[in-house]
């Protein structure tokens, strides 16, 4: 269900859908970045997974983080480089939110 979650906020095989929770997360980013998306956040990440199908391999999957999986790793690292915690709107978060249906921390 994590790789349909996915593919249907917006991160397809065939790109980003416009006017999709995928485009509206690309769009916060790039003016967040100055112009950009960056390498391994949340949309490039999503985009990746969606365009692959990996979203429940990689660890994100519809009843949480696996532990030992990729997506457990990059949690741990975001939350050290935080103080301990993973933050609201964060890479971690949004990928998770989004894998479980969600919107990613968009209001």
């Amino acid at each position: 269900m994590s790789d349909q979650n996915v593919r249907n906020a917006g991160f397809t095989p065939s790109g980003i859908t416009a006017g999709s929770v995928a485009s509206s997360l690309m769009s916060k980013e790039a003016r967040a970045s100055g112009g950009g998306v960056r390498s391994g956040g949340a949309t490039s990440t999503l985009q990746g997974m969606g365009a692959r199908g990996t979203t429940n391999s990689s660890g994100y999957t519809s009843s949480g983080i696996a532990g030992g999986s990729s997506a457990s790793s990059r949690m741990s690292s975001e939350a050290s480089s935080h103080g301990g915690g993973v933050p609201r709107g964060g890479t971690t978060s949004t990928i998770q939110s989004i894998s479980m249906g969600g919107k990613g921390g968009r209001r």
